[in-house]
């Protein structure tokens, strides 16, 4: 199950819930009681490692793509 952030935009408090993606938003903030409460955005905390990763899967300086110009949006 993800971890959602929220942060409650009255008392300032920042919280994390385990939720299941069919949860519905967390309503209230756990401190006040002030329906002020908003879930934030934040990264992803993952890496791909290991075998069976293609190289261009990460982004690389020393990568080569053969489109030469860019345009295949894994180039830079």
């Amino acid at each position: 199950m993800p971890i959602y952030e929220y942060r409650c935009e009255k008392c300032g408090e920042q919280h994390e819930h385990l939720q299941k993606l069919s949860d519905e938003p967390v309503a209230a903030c756990p401190s006040c009681g002030s329906a002020d409460y908003a879930k934030l955005l934040s990264c992803a905390g993952f890496q791909l490692k290991g075998n069976g990763w293609y190289q261009t899967d990460f982004k690389n300086s020393g990568s080569k793509h053969s489109c030469g110009d860019g345009g295949c949006g894994g180039c830079g």
